[in-house]
């Protein structure tokens, strides 16, 4: 027996079906109505009042008619319908759009993340969004890399301080590997959010700025780093090997956790060394 596929035309007429059905009106501080409700949850006249669209419109979704919402109307209906952000998530996908907030990536840490961060002790971990933007790390991190307090909001980016900083620019023995994987990696998410202007301003910048940047950046290639593995050479402790892993949590899935792993036992004793001062 095979498994039947999707028809994301008929999934979306009973989905919205089944989340008017559900709600209740006085929750929604709708006026009582006279004659009885034969059907549990709103109607569709006040669903369309709610998402500011007709009723035949809403009666044609509901029907499977072949419809495909733009994005402003896929986020009235998420509204109109009070659709939890996992509920709003499968809607836009049905509908083959994307939520005009997908490129507005988060600029704090999420808290829950933030404390699993300090959590993973002693591995060094940081938490960044997919501009490169360094949100949260830990104490162990800031002994690998360096001290981010001492950094202006502006400078907490990992593509930034591979350019720019005259420390960190030295620090991978690899370097031209880890920047050509940066950029490829940054290429991605720029086609992904095509209208995030602060990473489209910062990819500019480094254009401008950065020959070898805008000479990689020309080539075009195109990469996704899950896990892969660094090889620095630290001032206090000589050359560290560590292994990376990049994770992205369901709840945000803008934002991406990045543990570093001690290689091989060398890097484990001068990691330990380094923490432990």
């Amino acid at each position: 027996m095979t498994t039947p596929t999707v028809d994301t035309t008929q999934e979306l007429a009973a989905f919205l079906r089944a989340r008017r059905e559900r709600l209740d009106p006085r929750d929604l501080g709708l006026p009582p109505r006279r004659q009885a409700r034969r059907t549990p949850g709103l109607r569709r006249e006040e669903v369309a009042e709610l998402a500011g669209v007709s009723v035949d419109y809403i009666v044609r979704l509901e029907q499977g008619r072949g419809l495909r919402p733009s994005a402003d109307v896929v986020e009235a209906l998420a509204r109109a319908l009070r659709l939890a952000p996992v509920e709003r998530a499968y809607l836009f996908n049905l509908t083959q759009q994307r939520p005009r907030d997908a490129d507005q990536p988060a600029t704090t840490a999420a808290p829950p993340l933030a404390g699993l961060v300090a959590d993973l002790s002693p591995l060094p971990a940081m938490l960044m969004n997919h501009r490169y933007d360094i949100l949260a790390w830990n104490h162990e991190m800031t002994r690998v890399l360096l001290d981010f307090d001492t950094l202006s909001p502006a400078q907490r980016n990992a593509m930034w301080l591979c350019l720019m900083h005259p420390e960190i620019r030295e620090f991978y023995v690899d370097r031209e590997r880890v920047v050509r994987e940066g950029i490829a990696h940054l290429r991605a998410a720029w086609a992904t959010h095509p209208e995030d202007r602060a990473l489209t301003d910062r990819i500019a910048e480094f254009i401008a700025r950065d020959e070898e940047f805008a000479r990689l950046w020309a080539e075009r290639d195109i990469k996704v780093n899950g896990r892969g593995h660094k090889v620095m050479r630290h001032p206090d402790v000589g050359v560290i090997a560590v292994d990376f892993e990049v994770l992205i949590p369901l709840e945000d899935p803008e934002q991406r956790l990045v543990i570093f792993r001690p290689a091989d036992e060398e890097s484990q004793s001068a990691m330990a060394r380094l923490c432990a001062r």
